[in-house]
């Protein structure tokens, strides 16, 4: 559903809910006709002329108004089913707090304005039931700030059906893993548009193991950044990359580049290596069987551990040489302070 349609429905819904609020005892929120009046108008003569961004907030506006109150009566006439209706309900019932209950129309109408129909939502909410406890104005910051990223209409809809826990991580936290990407990877601006669209969970990971994966795949395999983003490399854990990457290493199937970037043989794409499934990897490009490559992660992941374990015993023994210097230091002190009192007594 395109975000002119998205604004019909709104517009809909939002006509349905006044004529059932004027003409039913029942209130389910405060309406004003004469503002909808000045809106319709609004939509139907500039729609053309404004921003997405806009254009977007305007229906959000006009819809919140309409409704104050999330009721069984209110997500029906959002376009949920009954089924729909009473899942989101509960779940908004369940959550702890209050923050859920008053969150959850803004969370929903965020979702619905950016084009997202109402088995979409509730597919993302299930997902990611921390929605309903986000602000607007942090939701309509995030979002914001993802088109301002390069994320346009049709890919930031199929991001956030995708992952959206995105719509869940402060703009500082995201801010933070452009600027690394940008600035320690040395990726383009494009480059990481197409990060974040194809591996959105990029902004939750730590930025130190983040660092640690590109390093690896950059120095230990050769891999230059078009081909990272080509073979959607943020998508693999580093353990993934690294145990075919030794697989195929140890079997003399892939050479680390030299400075010139020349290699004795042929390596095998970054794509080829991680964009297929484990029995095509081992028949078409590690040419092993599966018994192979099982004890091969076994060994690998007891010497990972090991090697983790010698880390770790390192950084005591930098910390005990450390404090004993300490207590030579205070040694040397003491010791020079009763050597001056022996001499005084003699």
């Amino acid at each position: 559903m395109g975000t002119t349609s998205a604004v019909r429905q709104v517009l809909r819904w939002t006509v349905r809910n006044a004529t059932s609020s004027v003409c039913s005892p029942l209130q389910f929120g405060r309406w004003s006709l004469q503002p909808l009046c000045i809106r319709c108008r609004l939509f139907c003569s500039s729609s053309s002329s404004l921003p997405s961004g806009q254009h977007n907030h305007e229906a959000a506006t006009l819809w919140r108004k309409t409704v104050t109150e999330l009721s069984l009566r209110s997500l029906a006439d959002m376009g949920f089913t009954d089924t729909q209706a009473e899942q989101i309900y509960e779940s908004v019932s369940k959550a702890r707090g209050g923050s859920a209950a008053k969150h959850a129309l803004s969370s929903l109408t965020a979702l619905f304005v950016l084009g997202l129909n109402p088995s979409s939502v509730l597919k993302i909410l299930e997902k990611c039931p921390e929605l309903y406890t986000v602000k607007e104005s942090q939701l309509q910051q995030r979002i914001g700030n993802l088109r301002k990223l390069g994320l346009v209409e049709g890919s930031l809809q199929r991001v956030v059906a995708h992952y959206p826990q995105i719509l869940t991580a402060p703009v500082k936290t995201i801010k933070s893993v452009v600027v690394f990407l940008r600035e320690k990877c040395l990726f383009t601006a494009q480059q990481v548009t197409d990060i974040l669209r194809d591996s959105p969970a990029i902004v939750q990971e730590n930025l130190a193991q983040l660092e640690y994966k590109f390093q690896y795949v950059y120095f230990r395999m050769g891999i230059k950044q078009t081909e990272m983003v080509k073979s959607r490399l943020f998508r693999f854990t580093l353990d993934e990359v690294r145990c075919r990457h030794s697989f195929l290493e140890r079997r003399g199937l892939y050479q680390t580049p030299d400075k010139k970037g020349q290699t004795a043989i042929i390596n095998p794409k970054l794509d080829s290596i991680l964009n297929i499934d484990q029995d095509t990897f081992l028949t078409d490009v590690a040419k092993a069987s599966a018994e192979e490559y099982d004890v091969f992660q076994r060994l690998m992941a007891r010497e990972w551990r090991e090697q983790e374990q010698q880390e770790q015993h390192g950084n005591i023994e930098v910390d005990s040489d450390d404090e004993e210097e300490e207590d030579d230091e205070e040694e040397e002190e003491t010791g020079g302070k009763s050597g001056y009192r022996k001499r005084r007594k003699k």
